[in-house]
């Protein structure tokens, strides 16, 4: 565990988040046709590759409600290591909004082919809430394909209603309540104009809001956002979604690829109580603490993980070749 990472960044441990966090979206838009729909993605070249980077991109997934407007921030101190790319999961963000199910495996076969058809080999992947499950899931049935992992507020393995605090349990029953679910989710849009802003520490700004706002104006966009609540493995339900969580946990306890997990204190999904678990369960991770935060760390933290991905990246992974 590295205790002092945000001093090693440059940023004093009395500051409870990252100066300089920039609303702005600058990078240009990428479309590929996946599946009969459109899927948006980020795709930034390094201008200088040093080795073989260009050979071994990072694969930024993002969760809900979020869309690879996440990533903004985190990209540019990982670009000069390698091709980063960030896509819009289908329904989410700038990508198409088909009329699917929005199940996991849904989402899975949309990145799934997106992967292929971006060519992309040797990631390193960077993850965060369901990026997290859909990565775990692509990387336990392409583990020669995998370099390395980042990751941070994952969904490591299947969960327990008993788990969650009574609120949250309560606001999860109610959004995997079909009618319930949807009024929340569809009608009231709660999940951008609720929790999204509760889920970062950092008071999001009216302009980041705007950002994340946009492909979800309209109710009919936001199916994706109903239908991701009704999929998180608890008690065992829904089954396949469980299965899937549990075959890619056990190979993570089986797998040396080199693992770089950020926590937060008192977070959503990863609590510091049960990071000691992972570490004793997950050959050949790391650890970093980052302080005061909830569940969209890149949003509070960015440059602090966007550096000390570089840094692990440089001095764990890239030596191996």
């Amino acid at each position: 565990m590295i205790n002092n990472w945000r001093t090693i960044c440059g940023y004093s441990a009395g500051v409870p988040f990252d100066p300089d966090i920039s609303p702005d979206f600058p990078f240009e838009p990428h479309f590929a046709e996946v599946l009969g729909s459109k899927m948006h993605y980020v795709d930034l070249e390094p201008d200088v590759a040093p080795g073989d980077a260009k050979g071994s991109p990072f694969l930024f997934l993002h969760g809900n409600p979020t869309w690879s407007y996440l990533w903004r921030n985190v990209i540019p101190h990982c670009a000069p290591l390698g091709r980063c790319v960030a896509p819009d999961l289908i329904g989410m963000g700038r990508s198409d909004k088909p009329e699917i199910d929005y199940t996991f495996f849904d989402q899975a076969r949309y990145l799934d082919e997106l992967i292929e058809q971006l060519g992309l080999d040797r990631v390193t992947l960077v993850l965060h809430d369901w990026g997290s499950a859909l990565g775990f899931h692509w990387a336990c049935r392409h583990p020669d394909r995998v370099r390395a992992i980042a990751f941070m507020e994952a969904i490591v393995r299947p969960g327990k209603w008993k788990q969650m605090s009574p609120p949250v349990r309560l606001l999860f029953k109610r959004l995997r309540h079909p009618k319930k679910g949807r009024k929340m989710a569809v009608e009231k849009n709660i999940f951008i104009e609720k929790l999204l802003p509760r889920g970062s520490a950092r008071k999001l700004t009216e302009a980041e809001m705007d950002h994340y706002r946009e492909p979800f104006l309209d109710p009919k966009n936001r199916e994706a956002l109903r239908a991701w609540p009704t999929q998180i493995p608890l008690d065992g339900e829904p089954a396949e979604v469980h299965d899937a969580v549990a075959n890619y946990f056990e190979w993570l306890q089986r797998s040396e690829i080199p693992k770089l997990l950020f926590y937060v204190e008192p977070s959503f999904i990863i609590p510091p109580a049960v990071v000691p678990s992972l570490r004793k369960r997950l050959p050949n991770l790391e650890t970093v603490d980052l302080g005061k935060g909830r569940h969209f760390t890149p949003e509070e933290y960015p440059h602090t993980i966007g550096r000390g991905i570089a840094e692990w990246y440089s001095r764990a992974v890239a030596p191996l070749g």
